[in-house]
């Protein structure tokens, strides 16, 4: 999972999925210098839009999708791949959201300090 590693909205809830996930999903900042090296074929303005979820295989997934796909790899969450893909009009819901918070990225910075505490997380090594 790749995701702008300056944004610490964007930290907060990479610290908090990779607890989900433990160590069966990879997580690095765009600004890594391994990423351009490693998937020279993504411009880095698709990295600053949304994370992206990189599988084995080079599949890339995006926004809401990337996000579903990489905590399904805990079967706890595995629901929430399952309702992205099969119920209708969640897909469309989740990507919409998905990008109406990347976009107002300070604003839900400041609402999850509020309900989630002051804070920050750093990534675990």
């Amino acid at each position: 999972m790749v995701f702008d590693g300056e944004c610490q909205f964007c930290r907060f809830w990479i610290h908090r999925w990779q607890r989900l996930t433990g160590n069966h999903v990879e997580y690095l900042p765009f600004q890594d210098s391994r990423i351009g090296a490693q998937f020279p074929e993504l411009p880095r303005s698709r990295f600053e839009q949304s994370v992206q979820f990189i599988e084995p295989d080079g599949t890339v997934y995006s926004g809401a999708e990337a996000v579903f796909r990489s905590l399904a790899v805990n079967p706890r969450s595995r629901f929430w791949l399952r309702l992205y893909e099969k119920v209708p009009g969640f897909r469309p819901l989740t990507e919409a959201f998905y990008r109406f918070v990347a976009n107002h990225r300070t604003t839900f910075s400041a609402l999850t300090r509020l309900f989630m505490g002051r804070k920050t997380v750093e990534l675990e090594s």
